[in-house]
């Protein structure tokens, strides 16, 4: 979230040091002595990236800690950990590296560009360089495909082909588009997500890639050469030599893998009250069209499975009341609340970091109800 997208009342309210915010907005960051994973409250101001941790709904203050950017370096993508794509490296000029993970690519690259910009926010030639990357293309000279191939089959440092769900219909030895793109970038094949795009799309041209899946088909089938492969979560390929094989839904498909077979609608990071405890955590919620559900994961685990979630059809969303704490809402928890009641009467109180965020999530999930 930039400022003035909705500053987060509930999270932001009270801080004296509001002024010259750049972006502000939930990250799941490592820590540094034990490696495990934490959401956060991230406030980016020009030299510095504060983070906060969250009680009962709202940051405590004064800052978790800080992160000077002076003499900063970022890498994004990094691909350092396997089952966290959404990686951006930050490594302080004391060589202090810090590992933030956001719950999108149009996140991540949201926050890396902010970040990159306040890092060089001295040198205005370098900010210019910014804005002219994110809107040029430049297809790197001699480009040798075999050895981009040979590479992506490395078993340490290659893409990884698993299964993956489209449609309903499991897909063994394929990967998404979104994840090859930041592995050309990773590997320095290509210098931004446009230029490795269309060298994706190279590689399917030249028959070392093959589309899986009616997305990636129907594109290779419609598109110019530029716009042949898809830079998208819900796209599949694999290289030519292993091609699709197919599962039927009834045999091998669980109930849980058919609700996470919808196309993703809306994902981000939101505040939850537990059923049992009542106590307040940050979750990375999905919601899926097709079927319609609505699934929350731990962004602390490393396994890429929800923790919970809850068919659509039959339920009511609806804003709770900003001032006090609305009746089942337990702690002094208030502000940018609403809840959804599931077709079996199951509450379920969650947290935005805004009213626009907020309404944003409720028109999406009624439009699916």
């Amino acid at each position: 979230m930039r400022r003035g997208d909705g500053a987060p009342g509930a999270l932001a309210g009270g801080d004296p040091e509001d002024g010259g915010v750049l972006k502000e907005g939930f990250l799941v960051k490592r820590g540094h002595i034990v490696h495990n994973w934490k959401a956060r409250w991230f406030v980016l101001r020009q030299n510095t990236l504060l983070y906060y941790k969250l009680e009962g709904g709202r940051k405590v203050t004064p800052p978790k800690g800080q992160i000077l950017l002076d003499g900063c370096t970022i890498t994004c993508p990094c691909l350092e950990y396997e089952n966290r794509p959404l990686l951006i490296k930050l490594k302080t000029r004391t060589s202090t590296e810090y590992f933030l993970e956001a719950c999108s690519r149009e996140d991540r690259d949201a926050w890396a560009f902010e970040i990159t910009g306040a890092i060089h926010a001295g040198q205005p030639g370098k900010v210019q360089q910014l804005h002219i990357q994110r809107n040029s293309f430049k297809l790197p000279p001699h480009i040798s495909l075999h050895r981009i191939v040979d590479k992506m089959h490395d078993s340490a440092t290659g893409i990884r082909p698993s299964p993956n769900v489209e449609q309903g219909s499991t897909y063994k030895k394929t990967f998404i588009g979104s994840s090859l793109v930041d592995w050309l970038i990773s590997n320095n094949f290509a210098a931004n997500r446009l230029e490795a795009v269309t060298l994706a799309s190279v590689l399917l041209e030249e028959n070392f890639l093959k589309p899986v899946g009616a997305r990636s088909t129907e594109a290779v089938r419609s598109g110019d050469l530029a716009e042949q492969f898809l830079d998208d979560s819900t796209a599949l390929y694999t290289f030519a030599e292993s091609h699709k094989q197919k599962i039927s839904l009834r045999e091998d498909i669980n109930l849980s893998t058919m609700e996470l077979s919808g196309t993703v609608i809306k994902q981000g990071y939101l505040a939850k009250q537990g059923h049992k405890r009542k106590n307040w955590k940050v979750r990375r919620f999905v919601l899926r069209k097709d079927p319609a559900f609505l699934h929350y994961y731990d962004p602390a685990k490393e396994e890429n499975r929800p923790v919970g979630g809850f068919s659509l059809r039959g339920s009511l969303v609806s804003a709770l009341e900003d001032n006090g704490v609305p009746t089942g809402v337990k702690g002094n928890v208030q502000g940018n609340l609403f809840k959804v009641i599931t077709k079996e009467d199951t509450h379920y109180y969650i947290q935005a970091s805004s009213k626009a965020e907020r309404a944003e999530w409720i028109e999406a999930i009624k439009k699916l109800t």
